[in-house]
C-alpha cells in the first residue's frame, strides 16, 4: 500500500504489536488515508482516540479465518463498535468455517458472499514435486542433500512447529549452512530484521513456520520446500504460492513420509493438480 500510495499522494501507516506505541500515535496524529494493522494494536489506537474512526469508509478483515483461529474475535467485535454505520465491511478468507460465518452475520448487514471455485485456486507456473523420505528422521539429511540446488535461488522452507524450526536451523548452522529462521515466538522487531536480511539477499535460505505462509512477497523466491506437509489444504496453496510470484516461474518440493502418501494424493485430487516425484534434472526447473 505504501508503494502504491507514494505515487498517489496517499498516506499509509502500519499498526502492529511489538513496535513502539508512541511511533504509531505520532504517525496517526499526522493523518493517514490507509491504516493496516493487527487487531490488538488497531483497537488500542482506537481506544486511545488516536485513530479517528468517524470517517472510516472501508474496514477490511484479511485472513479472517486465521484471525478467529488466533483468538482475535473479541478485539474484532470491539473494533466494529467504533465503526460508523456507513462503513463498508469486507471479510476475506481462504475458508468459510462456521465461527467466521457467525461473526459475519453479527457485524455485516445483508452481506454478499463471493466464492472462488477450488479448481481456480491452483497456481499456474508452479512446478510441484515430492520426495518420499520414508521416515521423519531422514528429512534433515535429504534437506542437506538439496543444499546445492538451493544455492541457485532464494528458498523458503516450511515446517509445522516452532520447536522444529529452531532445531533444524541449529542443525544446519552446525553444518555451516547459511540459513535464517523466522517463527511466531519472535517479537516483531526480530521478524522484521530477519525479513530485511532475506529480502536484501544477504540470506538466501529462510526457514519458517506458517507465520509466513500467507504473508511473504519476495520477488527472488523461486523454490519452496515443504519440509512438513501442511495440516490443511488451503495452507498448501498459500505456501507454494510464495515461489513464482511477480510472473516468475516457481518450484515446490514436498518431503513426505510413507504415512503421508495418502495426504499427498488428497492434495492432488482436491486441487486437480499433479505432484510428481522429483526428477534428477530438478535444476532445470529453478
Amino acid at each position: 500500500m505504501q508503494r502504491i500510495g507514494s505515487y498517489l499522494t496517499v498516506k499509509c501507516h502500519t499498526c502492529i504489536g511489538g513496535t513502539r506505541t508512541s511511533h504509531d500515535m505520532a504517525c496517526l496524529q499526522q493523518g493517514q488515508h490507509v491504516v493496516v494493522g493487527t487487531p490488538g494494536r488497531v483497537f488500542d489506537m482506537m481506544n486511545r482516540n488516536t485513530l479517528a474512526t468517524a470517517n472510516i469508509k472501508v474496514f477490511v478483515l484479511d485472513e479472517a479465518d486465521q484471525m478467529l483461529d488466533r483468538g482475535f474475535e473479541p478485539q474484532i467485535k470491539e473494533i466494529y463498535r467504533f465503526l460508523p454505520d456507513t462503513s463498508q465491511i469486507m471479510l476475506l478468507s481462504a475458508t468459510m468455517p462456521k465461527p467466521m460465518l457467525s461473526i459475519a452475520r453479527s457485524i455485516m448487514h445483508d452481506p454478499v458472499q463471493i466464492l472462488v471455485k477450488k479448481e481456480e485456486l491452483s497456481l499456474d507456473g508452479i512446478k510441484q514435486f515430492y520426495i518420499n523420505v520414508c521416515r521423519e528422521e531422514y528429512k534433515l539429511e535429504t534437506l542437506m542433500d538439496l543444499y546445492g540446488i538451493m544455492n541457485l535461488s532464494q528458498v523458503v522452507i516450511f515446517v509445522n512447529s516452532v520447536n522444529k524450526s529452531t532445531h533444524i536451523c541449529n542443525e544446519l548452522r552446525l553444518k555451516k549452512f547459511q540459513v535464517s529462521c523466522i517463527h511466531s515466538d519472535m517479537d516483531q522487531e526480530k521478524r522484521d530484521a530477519v525479513m530485511e536480511e532475506f529480502r536484501s539477499g544477504r540470506s538466501r535460505i529462510l526457514l519458517s513456520t506458517d507465520i509466513l505462509a500467507r504473508g511473504i512477497d519476495v520477488q527472488q523466491v523461486s523454490l519452496v520446500v515443504n519440509y512438513d506437509l501442511p495440516s490443511n489444504r488451503e495452507t498448501y496453496i498459500h505456501r507454494i504460492g510464495r515461489g513464482g510470484r511477480f510472473g516468475r516461474k516457481g518450484t515446490a518440493i514436498n518431503f513426505i513420509t510413507d504415512s503421508e502418501v495418502e495426504a499427498l494424493s488428497d492434495l492432488q485430487q482436491y486441487f486437480n493438480t499433479e505432484i510428481i516425484e522429483m526428477p534428477d534434472d530438478i535444476v532445470d526447473f529453478l
